[in-house]
């Protein structure tokens, strides 16, 4: 394992020099939160599939694939499904708004008193995808080096913080751009034909295995529409993606390269699940099926190979871990402490801005860890953080963008009855119930057109204001010296 650990090592210094480059670059707040909004579509596109395909995605699809063949890639399918819709239908309307959160979109679509409210909801769900992916580093640390699960957890969590606190979305993306091309030769070409071939081709999995296995519906209807529900609207919606697109530098970029990176995740999804069918020839008796991929990487690849696989599996985790991070810290400082306070910083005082924003990211890092430590069940973590998404700020986000008609109040009441309603279901019917979403989205769709119809409508000067940014013809409220970055040519 001597050459595995080198790699592992190489990789994991290479994420901290990345770091301290990206803290040199980040001398804005633009510059520091959404990597100054000039991304071109190569860094685009691959700094977007990372951060959609994580932990989850990889070692998940995998088990997915085990327990379930080929239908296993419907939920990396849906993720890749939702990002395929996000870049095509809102994507350059999302990217013109120039602003950095969410809320901040609720706040000037309904002018100005939805911010907190959804601001506490998206952190909720940005906090608990950060912290479901900082637990998976415990599984791989384990495979890689039979390490302790706190230690595993505070080591590449700590690593995470270390390169996101130093320079934001500059260091995010440069890591996430390296974590793209190690997960696409790790886990699509060396581990995908690898493992076909090790389990004898695809006539020998047909043979050893139900025919359950490559039906592609198989594993049944119901959860299909749960994944689209809950992962294709999420990624609708979800601060941690909605950062990504602030980062392109123009509509074109944000459309076309977002749509090769939602092609990229549909393709990822049948790789998962593919080496997932094969691991069940070959294990067909593993006591869970998330020791599905360990379980394959660890024997049947060779030296040097395997160390390489392991770092796709690390580079799935912190891109996922990274993304959410800084989404979390964003949200917890622009639109949770800032406007509780009161504070309205001038423009000028650029460098204070980046320290801020830098000291929420190494605090809601350090939150981030000791919740991971405390937890032990992702799966329920990560529902819960997808359940509030979608119950509480689905509906508002997309009736703000596609009807004119909705109205402040019927925002704060969606974000309000949705959220409430989610949490009270979770409690009833339990955590991993389908119900609270279906319940919860349809209470919060009422609520929303019932109390928008019953209000005044959006004061016309609002709208006015709103539908000037859609069309990017409003300036943008970034700082004002910004122009000191400006002369560093668009990243490609």
């Amino acid at each position: 394992m001597a050459v595995d650990y080198l790699v592992i090592v190489v990789y994991l210094a290479g994420m901290l020099a990345m770091g301290w480059w990206g803290m040199r670059r980040a001398r804005s707040k633009s510059e520091f939160l959404v990597a100054g909004r000039r991304l071109g579509p190569a860094m685009y596109s691959g700094t977007m599939a990372a951060i959609v395909l994580g932990g989850a995605s990889t070692i998940g699809g995998v088990g997915l694939g085990y327990q379930y063949g080929l239908s296993g890639a419907w939920m990396v399918f849906t993720i890749g499904l939702g990002l395929l819709a996000l870049s095509v239908f809102f994507s350059a309307r999302i990217a013109r708004l120039k602003v950095y959160t969410v809320s901040e979109m609720l706040d000037l679509r309904y002018g100005g008193r939805a911010g907190v409210i959804s601001g506490l909801v998206m952190w909720a769900y940005t906090l608990m995808l950060a912290v479901t992916s900082t637990i998976a580093y415990a599984t791989i640390f384990d495979v890689l080096f039979d390490m302790n699960r706190t230690l595993a957890i505070v080591l590449g969590g700590s690593i995470v913080v270390a390169y996101s606190t130093l320079g934001g979305m500059w260091s995010i993306t440069l890591t996430d751009m390296v974590q793209f091309v190690v997960k696409t030769i790790g886990v699509l070409l060396l581990l995908l034909p690898i493992a076909v071939v090790k389990a004898g081709g695809f006539a020998e999995m047909k043979a050893q295995l139900p025919t359950e296995y490559f039906d592609p519906l198989g594993i049944g209807g119901e959860t299909i529409f749960t994944y689209v529900l809950i992962y294709t609207f999420g990624m609708l919606i979800g601060q941690d993606i909605w950062q990504r697109v602030f980062t392109a530098r123009g509509d074109r970029t944000a459309r076309w390269g977002g749509t090769v990176a939602g092609t990229y995740c549909l393709a990822y999804a049948v790789a998962g699940a593919v080496i997932g069918t094969a691991a069940k020839v070959l294990y067909p008796k593993l006591a869970s099926p998330d020791d599905a991929f360990a379980t394959i990487v660890k024997d049947e690849l060779p030296v040097g190979v395997r160390g390489l696989v392991l770092a796709a599996a690390l580079a799935a985790v912190m891109s996922t871990s990274s993304g959410a991070l800084i989404a979390c810290a964003t949200v917890a400082n622009n639109d949770i402490w800032a406007r509780l306070r009161g504070i309205v910083r001038p423009e000028r005082e650029q460098h204070d801005e980046v320290k801020g924003n830098r000291a929420f990211i190494l605090l809601m890092g350090l939150a981030v860890i000791a919740t991971a430590i405390a937890l032990n069940d992702v799966v329920q973590a990560l529902t819960v953080a997808y359940n509030l998404l979608v119950g509480g700020l689905l509906v508002p986000i997309l009736g703000g963008l596609l009807w004119k008609r909705g109205t402040a109040q019927g925002a704060l009441a969606s974000v309000a009855v949705g959220g409430l309603a989610v949490i009270g279901l979770m409690a009833t019917y339990g955590i991993l119930a389908n119900e609270p979403v279906y319940y919860g989205l349809l209470a919060s769709l009422a609520a929303y057109v019932v109390v928008s119809f019953a209000t005044r409508p959006t004061d016309a000067a609002v709208l006015a204001a709103w539908r000037e940014r859609l069309a990017g013809r409003a300036p943008a409220h970034d700082n004002a010296s910004e122009t000191v970055s400006e002369q560093v040519p668009a990243a490609q």
